[in-house]
């Protein structure tokens, strides 16, 4: 698991050095991509309100075909209408799962929000069942928290 605080720290260099969200959103998937053998695919989907779809950013793994996901669908779906995070450890057991790789066992899944505003997600696939613990969640949503305030002063 990456140092939730270093990474933070490295992101908000980033912003101070300059960058916008879309470099921080490929930084963040590279570096929590790279902190785990248990995350076989991590991505950041962001909402479009208008379409009220997730979009696929950017991501490190197996191509996907979801790259638009419905609100409501799938965990990804599920945890932007629901405005909760999602922990899965057996993705087998809900109902309108979208399989992106048969092997996927396990799915996290952390809001990029600031208070109630929801910018995105953080989605993260694993082959290991019930992978991820409450330190990767913790980890995992300071990130996210970082993240939300880069989309939130862009979005003035």
């Amino acid at each position: 698991m990456f140092e939730a605080s270093e990474v933070v720290k490295e992101i908000q260099d980033l912003r101070d050095e300059g960058h916008l969200s879309d470099a921080l959103l490929r930084y963040a998937v590279k570096t929590i991509s790279s902190s785990d053998e248990r995350f076989d695919w991590v991505g950041v989907y962001l909402l479009n309100t208008e379409e009220n779809e997730l979009w696929l950013h950017n991501y490190v793994g197996a191509p996907t075909e979801h790259s638009k996901i419905p609100v409501g669908t799938g965990v990804c779906g599920t945890a932007v209408e629901q405005g909760a995070n999602q922990n899965i450890d057996d993705v087998t057991k809900v109902e309108n799962y979208l399989a992106c790789d048969p092997d996927v066992k396990s799915e996290l899944v952390v809001l990029i929000r600031a208070g109630d505003k929801i910018f995105g997600e953080i989605d993260i696939d694993s082959r290991v069942e019930a992978a991820f613990e409450r330190g990767d969640l913790d980890a995992v949503e300071a990130v996210a928290d970082k993240l939300a305030e880069q989309l939130a002063a862009e979005d003035r």
